[in-house]
């Protein structure tokens, strides 16, 4: 009786050269990988996003009154880009704010009404001033400043905005009041 054996890989032996040759060539695969992850996320970070980020938390519970201020108010902001690139900004007071104060007004308190809220509401007027900081995504372009003109009941930039995705950071100020948002912004 004779007994065959097959041998692997159509004939040829397995040998210390192709095992070699796998182990480079996984190594490889990962290390490219390694190399292409590191130099995307270097060349893609915009930058530091607080200069120490100690200093930055003592201040972290004014930011979150400022916040809970600013949110009170109840303002609301819809920003598009409009003709020849510039950003055209709707400013008013949220819908359900409106509701609210309307309510409080007709005597009806079945709302829970917050005490920083209990203030009258009002819209930002006409005389109000809005500026913007607009930041690209990943921080390749330089950020762009645009100040706004009030034409009827919209704000106008007085300068386009370059083409692409941006980041716009708002500030009005009316009436004594200070708020602030961040909207995005597509071409």
């Amino acid at each position: 009786m004779t007994v065959q054996t097959r041998k692997p890989f159509s004939g040829q032996n397995f040998t210390g050269g192709h095992m070699t040759a796998i182990l480079v060539a996984g190594f490889g695969v990962v290390v490219a990988v390694n190399v292409t992850m590191a130099t995307l996320a270097s060349t893609t970070f915009g930058g530091i996003v607080v200069e120490n980020s100690y200093v930055a938390s003592q201040d972290f519970n004014r930011w979150l009154d400022e916040a809970a201020r600013e949110k009170a108010l109840g303002w609301r902001l819809d920003a598009r880009r409009g003709k020849e690139g510039r950003v055209v900004v709707d400013l008013g007071i949220a819908p359900s704010i409106l509701r609210q104060a309307q309510d409080e007004r007709n005597g009806d308190n079945s709302l829970p009404m917050k005490p920083a809220q209990a203030e009258p509401v009002e819209a930002p007027a006409a005389r109000a001033t809005l500026i913007a900081t607009a930041r690209h995504p990943l921080g390749r372009l330089p950020d762009v400043a645009l100040t706004f003109r009030h034409e009827g009941t919209r704000w106008i930039s007085t300068q386009p905005l370059p083409a692409g995705r941006w980041i716009l950071r708002f500030e009005v100020e009316a009436q004594g009041r200070h708020w602030r948002t961040q909207q995005e912004i597509g071409a």
